[in-house]
């Protein structure tokens, strides 16, 4: 079963799992044993929880991508402590999944995930499907994600240097050109929160001639 993926597979052989409530592997039931072969094997980001606490397992792509520092500490844990910031935010998916039996689906959902050791801003596509035990049972659940932090970010980004450099047909003057600047800046408070534009002089000299995002007398304007 662990043999699946060698080096995952040795960390979750370290893991004490009689002190879990799945008890040791040799006990698991047959339902458990092809679930957990079945993460191991994919090349596809996917962590799965099993159980009454919702013993948590990932694989080698979840954890490239996803878990950062919370592995290999995650491993055996209660899903619900492992990503206990966001739990919040995603717990009413789990009950849909566990209660009904019912998949979910989500695109590029934000979510605040610490994986590095500080909040992070970070977008997940991601399906939550039921995981059954040998009587047919709800179990369990297994997530199969693909994160979009860098698309989103980008296409944030890029909307915002599109919009600066779009034809502003209309303006002649330097007080609109700064009015239309400070305006498109201001368009994509995720990555600036305030902007301060400054026009330099032939004699090196430079001065505030707008802001965005915080008043003009502000102190961080002057």
């Amino acid at each position: 079963m662990f043999a699946a993926d060698k080096e995952i597979g040795e960390d979750l052989a370290r893991v004490d799992w009689a002190a879990t409530p799945l008890g040791p592997p040799e006990e698991w039931p047959q339902s458990l044993r092809t679930a957990v072969s079945i993460l191991l094997s994919s090349k596809f980001a996917m962590w799965m929880a099993w159980g009454p606490e919702l013993t948590f397992f990932c694989n080698a792509a979840y954890r490239r991508d996803t878990l950062g520092q919370k592995y290999p500490w995650a491993l055996g844990r209660p899903a619900g402590e492992v990503w206990s910031e966001i739990w919040d935010d995603v717990s009413s998916r789990v009950d849909t999944v566990l209660a009904g039996g019912e998949a979910t689906w989500d695109e590029a959902l934000l979510l605040f995930v610490e994986r590095s050791g500080y909040p992070e801003e970070s977008y997940h596509t991601f399906s939550y499907s039921p995981l059954r035990d040998d009587d047919g049972t709800v179990v369990g659940m297994l997530c199969v994600v693909s994160e979009d932090t860098e698309r989103v970010i980008g296409e944030r980004r890029m909307a915002t240097l599109r919009d600066l450099g779009s034809d502003p047909s209309v303006i002649r003057t330097e007080p609109e050109m700064l009015d239309f600047a400070g305006e498109q800046l201001g368009r994509n408070p995720h990555d600036l929160p305030f902007a301060l534009t400054y026009l330099f002089h032939d004699d090196g000299t430079a001065r505030l001639a707008s802001a965005a995002g915080i008043p003009a007398g502000h102190p961080a304007a002057a």
